[in-house]
């Protein structure tokens, strides 16, 4: 397998009016584009025109993309007490489909897409996958899963504008993922980080790594670190992409990073980001991490206003080496929802995989948080599968082992936890998003 070239990269931006756009004709587009989206929600959706009018807020107040710190925040609570249509900004009439997340309420998290957000999200994906090097030569083997998740399908019709061959093999199976990679001649893959590891371990074990002509992978839908995407690069020989979205946005295709993997460009004339301290709700700096915060700038079905991702990254307004202009965000330390407070210290999963891929290859990148509370004091399990290599060792160098591992680990997360070193392939694998925390604590 061949990786992605740097050779020409400058040549492979799909849109370079808009994504090469100077800051003062972005500005003016998104200005206008957020007093026309503000306009109609106010006259259309019940849920916005009282929110408005409760801060004291009217369109006319809305001038310019600068205005936006005064309009309200939408939450996903927000979106479930609307169930399933209550933010709708057009007639039902005109829904061409619907896309959904599960919720921990047992109601789906809905969002609806009119014929003109379907062909903007898929050219929003298609200039994520030009950023990849791919053109429409390419053949594009989808193991997201199809159906109300937006994955598979986002990525299907960003391939279709682009013109590439699509393989929707969907998720599971993957002896069958395998074969018809290989097959069909699949030139990228794309699913979450998670399973791309296993995925990849998978080929490794197969004898498939050098017959398979995947040259770059797509990977999103869940944190994952520099470390993560190093290990499937150096197994596979191949440059892999984070991209970045949300059903309630648009699904994958907000933004992702191009081969300088500097930042995941966000596609600015559709999604105006914020990130913003969760405190204060005050603008963060450019480098300071914050929350993330996305107004859609065009879409006709659910637009939605300030709406909290809950997703904490920085960003970037440089331009970047590859010659886009658009913001650039950084790669998610966590979300608000996924930081478990342990003794008064926040820790994050994001930090236990850092810490775990630094030892090398002692331990396989596979772990398990379990976080209980033990006579009133929290008490946090890290479940390590280690190598093939070391199981086999006599339990004195195992014990070495898991000390050098909770040392490592209480220096990274500023708290001491109890290791548990399992044997290889004992932590069940996800073809989907990776359950990494249990929490027994029932805060």
């Amino acid at each position: 397998m061949a990786a992605v070239s740097l050779e020409n990269w400058e040549e492979r931006i799909r849109d370079p009016k808009v994504e090469c756009m100077s800051s003062d004709e972005m500005a003016a587009l998104q200005s206008k584009r957020l007093v026309d989206v503000v306009k109609r929600v106010y006259d259309h959706v019940d849920f916005y025109h009282k929110k408005m009018k409760e801060t004291g807020v009217e369109p006319g107040d809305i001038r310019s993309i600068e205005d936006i710190n005064k309009l309200p925040f939408t939450t996903k609570e927000d979106l479930r007490a609307n169930y399933p249509f209550g933010l709708l900004a057009i007639p039902q009439s005109d829904v061409v489909r619907v896309q959904g997340t599960s919720g921990t309420t047992g109601k789906l998290t809905i969002a609806p897409y009119s014929q003109k957000d379907v062909e903007v999200w898929g050219e929003c994906v298609a200039r994520c996958l030009t950023m990849a090097g791919l053109t429409k030569d390419d053949i594009l083997h989808v193991c997201y899963g199809y159906g109300l998740f937006t994955g598979g399908l986002g990525l299907d019709f960003g391939a279709r504008a682009l013109g590439a061959m699509t393989i929707p093999m969907s998720a599971g199976n993957t002896k069958r993922q395998m074969m018809v990679m290989e097959d069909l001649g699949a030139t990228a893959f794309a699913c979450t980080p998670s399973y791309a590891l296993y995925l990849a371990e998978s080929i490794q074990e197969a004898g498939l790594t050098d017959r398979l002509k995947i040259r770059a992978g797509i990977h999103g839908a869940e944190p994952w670190t520099e470390e993560m995407r190093k290990k499937i690069e150096n197994i596979l020989h191949i440059n892999c992409f984070d991209i970045y979205g949300l059903c309630e946005i648009t699904g994958p295709g907000v933004a992702m990073d191009c081969i300088h993997h500097a930042g995941l460009h966000v596609n600015a004339d559709h999604f105006y980001p914020e990130v913003l301290n969760p405190a204060t709700n005050e603008a963060c700096a450019d480098g300071e991490t914050g929350e993330l915060v996305f107004t859609t700038l065009s879409k006709e079905a659910m637009p939605l206003l300030r709406y909290r991702t809950k997703d904490l990254t920085s960003i970037d307004h440089s331009r970047c080496a590859c010659g886009r202009t658009t913001p650039r965000i950084s790669k998610f330390t966590g979300r608000t929802d996924d930081m478990k407070v342990i003794r008064g210290v926040n820790v994050f999963p994001t930090q236990v995989e850092t810490a775990l891929l630094s030892m090398g290859g002692a331990v396989a990148p596979h772990y398990m948080m379990i976080v209980d509370r033990e006579d009133n004091l929290d008490v946090l399990t890290v479940m390590v599968e280690v190598d093939e290599s070391m199981f086999s060792d006599e339990i004195r160098k195992l014990d070495a082992l898991r000390d050098k591992i909770a040392a490592i680990l209480k220096t990274a997360l500023g708290v001491s936890v109890r290791v548990k070193l399992v044997e290889p392939k004992s932590i069940q694998r996800s073809e989907g998003k990776a359950v990494r925390v249990i929490d027994n604590r029932n805060l």
